[in-house]
């Protein structure tokens, strides 16, 4: 069981990389920003580092209500400083700003972002196959991203997120 979920966190890490890549690429490029895409991108393959301790707790637990969610966030900290603590010595100062984030930095707020993006297309698949228990956090998801718009996913949205809900058949 636990590869099962190693496997699934890297999946997702991978995909939110690969979409913070994009917000980051978005956000020099279109907005006239000066993000390190290949930051933003190892911040993201780390964004969830600490659920190698704790598990993955289900968005609707996580985020029931405002103690929950602190609590959360709090044991996310106790676990990634933990994390850093079975690093030998010599290493710990690279991975330190990896595991113990900023999360008020822009280049976080762009991980934040695309993990959100990464739930709402992964919603979108479930959603192509047919599997209707998705339709609930297809809304929530995008109404989460809609109140906090960042430029980078609003151009996103409205220029990428039509090739996801595609077959491969109409891609062409």
């Amino acid at each position: 069981m636990r590869s099962v979920s190693c496997e699934n966190l890297l999946e997702h890490s991978a995909q939110v990389a690969q979409i913070a890549h994009a917000l980051a690429v978005i956000n020099n490029k279109i907005f006239g920003g000066t993000i390190n895409p290949e930051r933003v991108t190892v911040l993201a393959l780390y964004h969830d580092s600490s659920e190698v301790i704790t598990g993955d707790l289900p968005t609707p637990v996580k985020y029931y209500n405002n103690d929950i969610k602190q609590a959360y966030k709090n044991i996310e900290v106790v676990a990634n400083y933990r994390l850093l603590g079975m690093l030998p010595k010599e290493i710990k100062s690279e991975f330190a700003p990896l595991l113990i984030q900023d999360t008020d930095d822009y280049e976080n707020k762009i991980v934040k972002a695309a993990d959100k993006l990464s739930a709402y297309i992964k919603c979108i698949e479930e959603l192509k196959s047919g599997n209707n228990e998705f339709s609930k956090a297809y809304k929530s998801t995008l109404a989460l991203l809609e109140k906090n718009m960042l430029p980078e996913i609003k151009y996103f949205l409205d220029n990428f997120i039509k090739g996801f809900e595609l077959t491969l058949d109409e891609l062409d």
